[in-house]
């Protein structure tokens, strides 16, 4: 098995492609996945966030693609707008030197007028979000009753956001020939359910959180609680100089609120939450990828599908509602072999809960208490 992309039996417009995006040796989850796909097999695939996976489908397909057939070959269905922007940008990428190559992203929360004006162009593979696949199948602006390839990312995620149905919906409507895969870092009993409804012998692959994708976390826990909390993580923030920080909250209103006490103190903060525009969610995760302001203040749902490189610090400004929700947030940090912090806040009734959360991360953890010069010491929990 070969773990170099330039020795694959792949276009050479793609081998440039990938080398000038700095690719040599492809990742675990690329190894396995890339032959198999390569052969036409179907996959179901279970990998840890931040290990590849868009690559991972993503050469295989753009690979099988022929620019001169006038349909979709490719669909690819993932959870988030941020998400669907992401793939697509990272798919042209690969595609850059096919001539003729096309795909476009299609989500909710943005005109449906540009996105008919680009399926008309014809495009090979079409990225989306399921609602807004659904709306545009519907009112017929894209078919695909010729699909070829189609791509289940974030799975998981994608299902358990109440996209079940939307998901079964196209699938009923691709052909039954089609090569079909999911990708997902848990398989949940929907992802199973979907799995065996609309695969055909699927190849089963799993990569572990090994030492070189596991995140490389230091957790800190620090009780505190009301208006001490909003003292502590502004002294974080000014103390540690993080280049770039993420806060979670349980509520929208929140994110809100804490943006204007960490404006006052003089951080650059912005918020994330389910209630803004989407052009508004664009120019944000713009501008903090550009490094235009240091802390984005999110709730768990606006956050999910981001991908943002070299997050220094995440804070869980709120123990989140679900366990799962504390995996996804801590794991914004850490990501790609680099090490990251987590912090996260709690009051003396949610003890117990900690440690249930903490206990589920099965990573270890440093109860703290901070001084008033910022410094920590340890403690118990």
């Amino acid at each position: 098995m070969t773990t170099n992309y330039q020795e694959l039996p792949i276009r050479e417009e793609m081998k440039k492609a990938i080398a000038e995006m700095g690719f040599t040796e492809m990742t675990e989850i690329q190894q396995k996945a890339i032959p198999e796909l390569l052969a036409c097999k179907e996959v179901i695939a279970k990998a840890p966030t931040g290990t590849g996976k868009t690559c991972a489908f993503g050469v295989p397909m753009v690979q099988r693609i022929q620019p001169e057939k006038g349909y979709v070959q490719g669909v690819v269905l993932c959870p988030t707008r941020e998400l669907c922007l992401q793939i697509t940008e990272e798919l042209q990428k690969l595609g850059k030197y096919i001539p003729g190559f096309s795909v476009v992203a299609v989500y909710g929360g943005q005109s449906m007028q540009p996105q008919i004006n680009a399926l008309r162009k014809n495009p090979q593979i079409v990225v989306a979000t399921p609602g807004r696949l659904m709306d545009h199948m519907r009112r017929r602006n894209v078919a695909i009753d010729r699909t070829e390839m189609i791509v289940l990312d974030e799975a998981d995620e994608m299902l358990d956001m109440g996209f079940y149905q939307d998901v079964r919906w196209i699938l009923d409507r691709v052909p039954r020939t089609k090569q079909m895969s999911m990708f997902s870092a848990t398989i949940s009993r929907e992802v199973m359910d979907i799995g065996w409804l609309y695969q055909l012998d699927p190849v089963e692959l799993v990569v572990e959180p090994v030492a070189e994708s596991k995140p490389r976390i230091t957790q800190y826990c620090i009780k505190c609680s009301g208006r001490e909390r909003i003292e502590t993580l502004i002294n974080l923030l000014k103390r540690e100089e993080y280049r770039r920080s993420m806060v979670f909250c349980n509520t929208k209103y929140g994110t809100v609120s804490l943006v204007t006490h960490l404006e006052k103190a003089g951080l650059r903060a912005k918020c994330l939450n389910g209630d803004m525009e989407q052009a508004a969610r664009n120019r944000i995760m713009t501008a903090y990828r550009n490094n235009e302001f240091d802390v984005l203040v999110a709730t768990d749902v606006a956050a999910r599908g981001i991908d943002v490189e070299q997050v220094d610090a995440a804070f869980n400004y709120e123990i989140p509602n679900e366990n799962e929700y504390y995996l996804h947030r801590i794991g914004r940090t850490g990501r790609a072999g680099r090490e990251g912090v987590s912090f996260v806040f709690y009051s003396e009734n949610e003890r117990q809960r900690l440690k249930t959360i903490l206990k589920y991360s099965g990573n270890s953890y440093h109860p703290i208490t901070v001084n008033a010069d910022g410094s920590f010491t340890a403690c118990e929990l």
